[in-house]
């Protein structure tokens, strides 16, 4: 029987150190935990997406609690969560207009020339280490080899009749389809803007016109019927400021290339 009491007591009076020995261990290596950065991160969306620049929810959140980013960094959650993370930070959250990717390419099977027929990897990075960039006789607009399709992760873009296309209800503004591109023609435009110039290329009139029926020549005729000053033409090419630009679709109609488009008003 004593040898039963003994034993009790030895495994309850080790229990009861190491018990003690972890309290001290925990209260001494305890990790400060910072409740704004955990209510910030509560708001945020989820998506990790990276489209702000930090490494995830986790490190937007970080940075807005600690004041070296606005309550409106994420592009995904929009004006709602920068209201939200606002009222958690105790600050003034500025209106933050929504963005969707852009693809600045018109050159479609149709209209852009074919050098040759591609057989390789179907990965647009790759096409640098082919003649001309691919098969496009055009080297500054869409390969159409999906690369940026591949890290859409909202299945937002895909490829139709040789180009990349957006769709701006499923798009995040993640940002991740404009890196991977690497003929950098996909940007992030305002979700509202109507009017965009549908071309990458910056060549000369002539070299334009020899590899794509619609690439913009540089003309300045959109530049002249702009009243807004939204729109001139730098480095042979067309380009918006869309700060400025009232939608009103002067250019597009001006435009003898037809490269400018209007789009209808989103419902």
């Amino acid at each position: 029987m004593m040898g039963v009491i003994l034993a009790a007591a030895t495994v309850g009076g080790t229990g009861l150190v190491i018990g003690i020995l972890l309290g001290i261990a925990g209260a001494k290596f305890k990790v400060e935990v910072n409740e704004k950065e955990v209510a910030v991160r509560e708001c945020l969306p989820g998506n990790n997406c990276g489209g702000c620049g930090y490494p995830g929810c986790d490190g937007l959140a970080a940075a807005i609690a600690e004041g070296s980013a606005p309550v409106n960094a994420c592009p995904v959650g929009g004006n709602e969560v920068a209201q939200k993370i606002a009222a958690v930070i105790g600050v003034e959250a500025e209106e933050s207009v929504k963005q969707v990717a852009y693809v600045r390419c018109s050159g479609n099977c149709e209209r852009a020339g074919r050098d040759y027929e591609y057989v390789g990897e179907k990965n647009c990075k790759m096409l640098y280490y082919v003649p001309g960039f691919g098969a496009k006789s055009c080297g500054f607009g869409c390969m159409g080899y999906g690369s940026c399709v591949k890290v859409c992760s909202e299945e937002a873009i895909r490829i139709v009749d040789g180009i990349a296309v957006v769709d701006p209800e499923k798009c995040i503004a993640c940002g991740k389809c404009v890196k991977e591109c690497p003929n950098h023609l996909i940007s992030l435009v305002p979700y509202d803007s109507r009017v965009h110039v549908q071309c990458n290329s910056g060549q000369r009139g002539k070299d334009v016109m020899k590899v794509c029926t619609v690439g913009c020549i540089g003309c300045k005729k959109c530049e002249r019927t702009c009243k807004f000053g939204a729109i001139t033409v730098t480095d042979n090419l067309a380009r918006i400021d869309y700060t400025k630009c009232k939608n009103c679709g002067l250019c597009a109609k001006e435009c003898p290339r037809g490269i400018i488009i209007k789009q209808e008003k989103r419902s």
